[in-house]
């Protein structure tokens, strides 16, 4: 007996296994087919296979039945028998399903619960380097797949056809780039809305060039978006790749759902995405423009603030001193001066205000830190005087650091006295108010100043002033 049909029986549990154990007695055996055999829920008998392997079994039918497990659990049924070649398990409750098949060509496990499973295992065993297996089509179909085990098709180098349509896929993750002999790779009625993984994409560029591969995507809400771009363009220089692509479904970004013409529709929404892209970059390009303008003003207005705070910072001075405590500040006052008028700083200041009138001075030649960056320097005498004293001279405002120091001063005066004043300006030489900074005039016009006299009276009186003053 070469062909033996039981569909559309009402086997028990028992009779099965009767008839499992009578299949090895038919050893012409080719074909069993069991459809609509048993109606009661059961996991697949474990010596099925065991038996069969006596037959030339070629097609195995156990289709349209309630078994829920059909994984081995003893080492003799591992293997499915060495004729078989078909095997379909189509429309039963399958959880789980897993056997070594070295010799088969077809399964069928449509209409079944696998996509738990899938999603961590593979329907055949993982032996590394095995590449026997014979396998040329694979359908799992309507098996609630949400995602497949990367490697669930290694080792499967000869196969031709695969059917994952009616899923809940959303993109391609599993790894078939070995498989250059697919045909076909059938994801129709899926939840796929583009294919992101780039591998899977490398992987269907790959195989195209090897053979008439075709993948079908029919009855997924391709999105046709400026997101998907790269995707759309993809697609389209791999047009002979998509089965039936122009019926393909295509979902607008205002929602609109097109089911026809869609390289037409891709191509367009390329096309006003390259306008819109290149209008966003216009804006962004003058956005970042006008902020760059924006933050360059802003730190160009407040540059002796910052350049005050690094250097206060720098110098680890960051406590306030309230003014006017005796023995608070090191210094009575820091002369800034430019080294053209040393002369007058070492033969009249020095003499006339800590000989004669015990003012303690900061002159930078003599007072600053050897080996310390001369900014913090200066930031450090500043703080550490009662006063400033700058010695205005047209030497003095051409030079980089007595403008420093008459800033940082002044950045001294706002954010670190409270506003009271500490700086004194010392008109050395007479200076048209046009050749002075709109800063140097904002102070002189806000807070007096002295000039220095020529005759010997008013030189008495002129050291008396800066002593009030800094007193």
């Amino acid at each position: 007996m070469k062909i033996l049909n039981l569909s559309n029986n009402k086997l028990d549990f028992k009779g099965f296994s009767n008839l499992v154990e009578d299949t090895e007695k038919m050893k012409l055996l080719e074909t069993l087919i069991l459809t609509n055999t048993f109606p009661y829920q059961m996991n697949l008998p474990k010596l099925l296979f065991y038996y069969l392997d006596a037959t030339k079994i070629r097609e195995l039918y156990i289709n349209e039945n309630w078994f829920v497990n059909a994984t081995p659990e003893v080492e003799h049924i591992e293997r499915l028998p060495q004729t078989l070649k078909y095997l379909d398990f189509s429309n039963n409750k399958l959880i789980d399903c897993r056997f070594d098949m070295p010799s088969l060509k077809k399964i069928n496990m449509q209409q079944n619960l696998l996509g738990r499973f899938l999603a961590s295992e593979s329907y055949a065993p993982m032996i590394e380097n095995d590449t026997s297996y014979l396998l040329e089509t694979v359908d799992l179909s309507f098996n609630e797949i949400h995602k497949l085990k990367r490697s669930v098709f290694n080792n499967q180098l000869k196969l031709r056809i695969i059917n994952l349509s009616n899923n809940l896929l959303s993109d391609i993750a599993f790894d078939f780039s070995q498989l250059t002999k697919l045909e076909m790779l059938d994801l129709s009625n899926n939840n796929i809305t583009s294919i992101s993984n780039l591998q899977a994409r490398e992987a269907i560029s790959n195989i195209q060039m090897k053979s008439k591969f075709k993948v079908d995507l029919s009855n997924n809400l391709l999105e046709c978006v400026c997101k998907e771009t790269v995707f759309l363009r993809w697609m389209l220089n791999h047009v002979t790749v998509f089965h039936n692509i122009n019926r393909y479904t295509c979902i607008l970004d205002s929602g609109i759902v097109v089911n026809r013409n869609f390289v037409h529709n891709a191509e367009q929404v390329i096309k006003g995405c390259r306008d819109y892209t290149i209008l966003v970059i216009c804006i962004s390009l003058v956005l970042c423009l006008a902020i760059v303008i924006v933050v360059a003003g802003l730190i160009y207005r407040y540059r002796w603030k910052l350049r005050y705070m690094y250097y206060m910072t720098k110098s680890k001075y960051n406590r306030y001193k309230p003014p006017g405590t005796d023995g608070q500040y090191r210094y009575d006052a820091f002369i800034s001066y430019s080294d053209n008028e040393q002369n007058f700083i070492v033969k009249e200041c020095i003499p006339k205000l800590e000989v004669e009138r015990k003012l303690k001075l900061c002159i930078h030649q003599r007072d600053f830190i050897p080996g310390e960056e001369i900014t913090v320097n200066i930031t450090s005498a500043i703080h550490d005087s009662k006063k400033t004293i700058c010695i205005i001279t047209r030497s003095f405002l051409d030079s980089y650091y007595c403008n420093f120091e008459f800033n940082m001063a002044r950045m001294e005066n706002i954010y670190h006295r409270k506003g009271q004043n500490i700086l004194f300006l010392v008109f050395y030489e007479k200076i048209p108010a046009k050749d002075l900074s709109l800063v140097m005039l904002e102070l002189i016009q806000k807070h007096s100043y002295i000039e220095y006299p020529n005759d010997e009276h008013g030189n008495v009186l002129f050291w008396d002033k800066i002593k009030e003053a800094i007193e």
